[in-house]
């Protein structure tokens, strides 16, 4: 069957729209207002003769016919966008154009991307960066990204992974003031007498603090009066004397060189695995993805 332009265009935003989930995050992306997207599904739904969302005033929900449809159009999409992207490595380098979509998770966005982006953007002005930070576990795919960046160990197994970073150690600290008010532990069991700040997962679990020394492996469910899911917030609470952090080395560096802060149990801190980008194999790395992931493996901000 043979569509003309103006179909291939309404199933381009039906697919915006379907992966968003959002009238107005689609509008977002491609430039029109959410009322117009609407006005142009229901069209699309009147000429087909068949629902393909379903609309409230909270939620845009596929319908079963708009999930086969998105099933069906996601792989032919994305092989015409690889397509594109092979013309991209035709040209040079320093006329790369396009956008880049990142889902990232915090640690990654300032330890890895923030000392290499502006570097890249110099290189490559013409590139948008589009960037959302989120520890939630999404589905990148889903979220509308190019690629995601996790810790190694979390990539789902259905991705291709390319290590971004060594991996890296993770340390309890604390401010002079409340270990001197409350003493230094000396054992991760020893923090079942202090203020921890607890950390909450993308999945809304409390992470176990993991220590290791020699061959000696405890994860703890520490005790806390504050959980929560900020780096920056965590940092600030414990340089305040708030109760002890556990976070990447990389992390809390500075805060220890101007003294702000106090590594603890450093002999029982682990190496957990580094950042890795990920993405949907069948898909063809876009160019300015590529000449990003080349950019940080040149830089090294976190070693490599």
């Amino acid at each position: 069957m043979r569509i003309n332009r103006a179909e291939l265009a309404d199933l381009g935003t039906f697919l915006t729209i379907a992966r968003h989930r959002s009238f107005r995050r689609a509008g977002l992306e491609l430039g029109v207002s959410a009322s117009a997207l609407s006005h142009a599904l229901k069209a699309m739904e009147a000429r087909l003769g068949v629902r393909l969302l379903n609309r409230t005033s909270r939620s845009v929900t596929l319908t079963a016919a708009g999930e086969d449809l998105l099933a069906s159009l996601d792989a032919p999409f994305a092989a015409i966008g690889s397509a594109l992207d092979i013309l991209n490595q035709h040209r040079e380098p320093t006329k790369a154009t396009g956008r880049i979509r990142l889902n990232v998770l915090e640690h990654a966005s300032t330890l890895l991307l923030a000392p290499v982006l502006p570097l890249f953007h110099q290189r490559h002005p013409q590139v948008e960066i589009d960037v959302r930070v989120s520890n939630d576990l999404l589905d990148v795919v889903e979220a509308g990204a190019d690629a995601g960046i996790r810790y190694g160990g979390t990539v789902p197994q259905d991705m291709v992974a390319q290590r971004l970073s060594a991996d890296l150690r993770w340390v309890v600290v604390g401010a002079p003031a409340y270990l001197d008010r409350n003493g230094t532990p000396d054992h991760p069991r020893a923090l079942a007498d202090h203020q921890c700040l607890r950390i909450r997962l993308g999945d809304e679990s409390l992470y176990r603090w993991e220590f290791e020394r020699k061959d000696e492996a405890i994860a703890l469910n520490v005790p806390g009066a504050v959980t929560l899911d900020n780096t920056q917030f965590a940092l600030s609470l414990a340089a305040a004397g708030g109760g002890l952090a556990y976070l990447p080395e990389a992390c809390v560096g500075p805060s220890v060189a101007r003294g702000e802060l106090r590594i603890v149990l450093a002999e029982w801190a682990p190496v957990g695995s580094g950042f890795h980008l990920y993405y949907p194999g069948r898909r063809q790395l876009p160019t300015g993805l590529r000449l990003l992931i080349d950019l940080i493996r040149e830089a090294k901000p976190l070693g490599l």
